[in-house]
């Protein structure tokens, strides 16, 4: 398992970076790295691992050969999490291993510990047939807020990937039928006040 291939899986604001090691037809098992780390923390022990498994260790956004985030852009913990199932849905996976080190199990939610991996775990249980974790602090989240904080959380990660998928070239529009879309979309406005918001809200095309 000495040898690695490089991944790249495409997001909007640039790419994940991954390493891969073992066979394709192999258990798929996932490992996220650590604090300020990158993929390259599993250099050394992925050749003592089980060689009939898949393993890709991706670098999260802004670290290693992964692309940063837009400036200004916060590196929210949930995000990563979104990352991984990013990650997990270009490799088609359904089912797999997760396994985590450090950042890639800690984060200060509200006042007490939580991880990435154990949070993918809650949130995505049916994809997940066992959990590692290196390092670990332990994973925390009092009972009342289980089930909300599950409900939420998972909807908002995905609803982003939704529209993710479903995203497409803007069309072209004449402006009549620009205000008319407008307007169906917004039963209270006025076409005059239609007509003003797209002063603004509409960009011209080399075609008009």
């Amino acid at each position: 398992l000495g040898m690695f291939s490089e991944l790249k899986f495409p997001v909007p604001w640039g790419h994940v970076a991954a390493k891969a090691w073992g066979p394709l037809e192999g258990h798929p098992v996932l490992c996220l790295h650590g604090w300020l780390d990158n993929a390259n923390t599993f250099d050394k022990l992925i050749p003592l691992l089980p060689r009939d498994c898949y393993y890709v260790a991706m670098d999260f956004s802004g670290h290693g050969l992964s692309s940063h985030r837009p400036a200004g852009s916060p590196y929210h913990f949930l995000d990563y999490v979104t990352d991984v199932r990013r990650v997990a849905a270009a490799l088609q996976w359904r089912r797999f291993t997760l396994m985590g080190h450090s950042m890639g199990n800690a984060q200060l939610f509200f006042l007490s510990y939580c991880f990435i991996s154990p949070q993918f775990c809650f949130l995505y249980p049916e994809m997940v047939d066992k959990l590692i974790l290196l390092e670990n602090l332990g994973f925390l989240l009092a009972p009342e807020d289980t089930e909300a904080w599950l409900k939420s959380e998972r909807m908002v990660i995905d609803r982003l990937l939704s529209l993710e998928a479903k995203q497409q070239i803007p069309k072209a529009r004449s402006p009549e039928a620009a205000l008319q879309r407008l307007l169906e979309a917004n039963r209270h406005l006025t076409a005059e006040g239609g007509a003003i918001l797209l002063q603004r809200g509409a960009t011209e095309t080399p075609a008009g």
